[in-house]
């Protein structure tokens, strides 16, 4: 004989699964920390960061809590800042003491809620954690240059496999994480490199290649006031210094009043003998006649 169930009474028995289900897979990071007095301040700054509620959201996660004594480094920074490096100690799985002191490595990398976020760059979003041989447990930013010290103290709360809640001796920041996502520098750093480029530059830039430039002032004709007002130009120089030392003999104009001078001369003394003759031959007639 076949039972008929109302369909309103299925409907409630799915709700009723689906909610019994949600209840024993959720859980809340601020219930979980206001037990324990000693996490007041994480727990606050979970809840101002809107952390909490995130966290509260993830099926499956680990936080590393840090106590009152300890956690007062992050006050020095923007809320928004605080949230950076708070996130870094939410891993994004489960692990409770005994799957840590089970790691087959010396060393393993655990990806963080910060690398989920977008904005973490490098390694700032992983976590190194480190199995010692005599059993301690330290975890620290895998970021290069971070260190590992923050140490395992202990276990806070588990509830396998959705939350486990781990104490460390210090709060986990990592370098650079201040600054994540502001690309510009601060105004000191930004007018640094433009004054050390102009100072690079300016020698080259600034003179004139022809003021500064030692070829081009060898190169250059002497200046007009060391050159006396009367002296020939350079065009000038080799006829000047011509006669001196061209052959005598192929200077005509030295040679042409020297041959006129004995030409006329000759002439003369011709003239003189010519005249004399003629004297004593009429002087000859004259006394035939007497």
């Amino acid at each position: 004989m076949a039972l008929n169930f109302p369909a309103g009474a299925a409907i409630s028995g799915l709700l009723l699964i689906a909610l019994l289900s949600t209840s024993a897979s959720a859980h809340n990071i601020t219930r979980i920390l206001s037990n324990n007095p000693d996490f007041s301040f994480f727990n606050s700054l979970l809840t101002s960061t809107d952390l909490a509620a995130e966290i509260n959201s993830r099926r499956t996660i680990t936080v590393l809590a840090v106590s009152n004594d300890a956690v007062g480094a992050i006050t020095g920074f923007s809320p928004d800042v605080q949230r950076r490096i708070l996130s870094v100690h939410v891993i994004l799985d489960y692990f409770d003491l005994d799957k840590l002191q089970n790691l087959n490595k010396h060393s393993t990398i655990l990806t963080t809620l910060f690398q989920a976020s977008g904005v973490a760059e490098d390694l700032a979003g992983f976590l190194n954690v480190t199995k010692f041989g005599d059993g301690r447990i330290v975890f620290g930013s895998a970021a290069p240059g971070a260190g590992v010290d923050a140490d395992l103290v202990g276990s806070v709360a588990a509830r396998p496999y959705n939350i486990s809640v781990l104490q460390v001796s210090s709060v986990i920041i990592p370098p650079g994480i201040a600054s994540v996502g502001d690309k510009s520098p601060p105004p000191a750093a930004a007018n640094a490199p433009v004054s050390a480029k102009v100072n690079e530059t300016a020698p080259s830039k600034a003179p004139s290649p022809a003021a500064d430039s030692p070829v081009t002032e060898a190169a250059a004709p002497a200046p007009a006031t060391d050159v006396p007002a009367d002296a020939p130009a350079p065009a000038d120089a080799p006829a000047a210094d011509a006669p001196a030392d061209a052959p005598e003999a192929e200077s005509p104009a030295a040679d042409s009043p020297k041959g006129e001078a004995d030409e006329d001369a000759n002439s003369g003394g011709e003239r003189v003998v010519i005249g004399a003759g003629l004297g004593v031959i009429v002087g000859a007639v004259l006394l035939a006649s007497l």
